[in-house]
């Protein structure tokens, strides 16, 4: 829990007070209805767990989710972070050689991820800004199987942190509505063998400091140490409301 909140308080403080010249700071709670794919393997020479959750069975297994942006400029000068974490479990059955009835077991994953990143406006134009950035992406990862017989539980817990490389666009469409596209790249090798992010957003003013947001945000991660594996897809819509102060 104090990581957590420790994380949150990072990327709060990414927004300078108000009254600092030239500063141009938001901030962004959204929600994400992500449907979760992947593979993991607990141990060197254990059994993979395969999973493939649509939205519908997120929503009906979700036991916490909170997702959270910050972003701020000083001329030149951009920083950025986002803060996902959510945690979903489900109940069911291990299929046993027959005759034998299914075996009661129930089934919880949950990720926290903050990414963290700085760099420069490279392009300023009345209609179209570009940022290019570099940075860090922390993943904390608890995934686990359990069973009423000693023994048979399964589980996996990871802790790395990835380099990432990261453009973000925005584009003025019409003077309320705008698009932001934002990718990054990473891993190699570092902390996971890979981990990327696709993010684009339809944005509506609706007022000097207010902007409504919907979108679609791809999130990926291949991890793989000493055995272990976390191969997982996170993908699905968004919705968030910008504060600009």
């Amino acid at each position: 829990m104090f990581t957590r909140f420790a994380a949150l308080l990072t990327i709060l403080s990414l927004a300078p007070p108000a009254h600092a010249q030239d500063w141009n700071a938001q901030i962004t709670p959204y929600a994400w209805g992500t449907g979760i794919g992947g593979t993991i393997t607990p141990r060197a020479g254990g059994p993979s767990l395969r999973f493939d959750k649509g939205l519908s069975d997120v929503l009906e297994d979700l036991d916490t989710a909170f997702f959270l942006t910050g972003y701020a400029r000083y001329q030149r000068l951009v920083v950025m972070g986002d803060l996902s974490h959510s945690a979903s479990s489900r109940r069911g059955t291990v299929p046993l050689p027959p005759p034998a009835p299914g075996l009661p077991a129930r089934g919880r994953i949950e990720q926290s991820s903050l990414t963290l990143t700085a760099g420069y406006r490279a392009l300023t134009t009345p209609d179209a800004t570009v940022d290019f950035m570099a940075g860090l992406r922390h993943w904390q990862v608890e995934g686990r199987a359990t069973t009423p017989v000693p023994g048979l539980a399964a589980g996996i817990d990871l802790s790395f942190t990835d380099p990432i490389l990261a453009a973000r666009t925005n584009l003025r469409l019409t003077d309320r509505w705008s698009f932001i596209g934002y990718v990054d790249v990473g891993g190699f090798g570092a902390g996971s063998d890979m981990t990327s992010q696709l993010v684009g957003t339809l944005n509506w003013q609706a007022s000097d400091r207010l902007w409504l947001s919907a979108g679609y945000r791809h999130l990926y991660v291949d991890y793989s140490k000493n055995g272990r594996k976390f191969d997982a897809t996170f993908s699905g819509p968004l919705a968030g409301l910008t504060l600009r102060f």
